[in-house]
């Protein structure tokens, strides 16, 4: 492994390694450890009791946060006419159809953080799939990035909407802001990301859904978060 800081291992001190807090105590807790010489974002990882190798119990979805992540998103919106032109004001930072495929594919052109594409649009984004897909940026219906709603989308994307999805071993890794936001904002922000969670429970879920929660910044160990006191 490799050797840690001593920033890092002042903040393992800090830490009774054996508790489980609640969501305001983690929080500063993670305020109060040694910070990094730049903002760190700070990410919350769930263990959901889940298996996501069933289509029933997949957990996808997407929650604007009250205070956003601390970075603005460059947004690629595939649309036509008015729709491109309902984008472009929205203020998505690109707009096309089958010349942004084009760059892409020629270019392999990657300077956008999210993509939202009009139904219509799919057949040309789906060209896109093994490039789009690995990334976790192929548009998808559940997440609201499939829309005829542009305007609203470009907007909630930009005001700091975050999807989240299980990855293979059924966890959550979700941005929900910098180290530099108060206490009270950060709080708000993992408190609506878990109160969507568990709205997103799937009726195959049986057992404890919420299996761990982790709180972690940057440069910081993991803060557990004690699941009971969530839902």
């Amino acid at each position: 492994m490799p050797k840690r800081g001593k920033k890092y291992q002042d903040a393992i001190k800090a830490l009774d390694k054996s508790k489980m807090y609640d969501i305001n105590e983690a929080v500063s807790l993670l305020k109060s450890l040694p910070t990094a010489n730049f903002d760190e974002t700070v990410e919350l990882h769930a263990k959901l009791g889940v298996d996501s190798r069933h289509a029933d119990q997949q957990v996808r979805g997407a929650v604007v946060l009250p205070h956003g992540t601390g970075k603005t998103k460059k947004v690629l919106v595939f649309a036509k006419g008015d729709k491109a032109t309902e984008a472009e004001k929205a203020g998505a930072d690109f707009v096309g159809a089958e010349d942004m495929v084009e760059k892409i594919q020629k270019e392999n052109w990657f300077d956008f953080d999210v993509v939202v594409a009009t139904p219509d649009m799919m057949g040309v984004v789906g060209r896109l799939g093994r490039v789009l897909g690995p990334k976790g940026l192929m548009p998808n219906p559940k997440s609201g990035t499939v829309t005829f709603e542009i305007e609203n989308a470009v907007e909630e994307i930009k005001a700091g909407k975050v999807e989240y999805r299980l990855d293979k071993t059924n966890i959550l890794h979700v941005p929900v802001g910098k180290k530099s936001f108060d206490e009270e904002k950060l709080q708000e922000n993992l408190k609506a990301l878990l109160d969507a969670v568990v709205r997103a429970k799937p009726s195959a879920s049986k057992g404890q859904y919420l299996k761990s929660i982790t709180l972690t910044s940057t440069m910081s160990p993991g803060i557990r978060i004690n699941p009971t006191k969530v839902m």
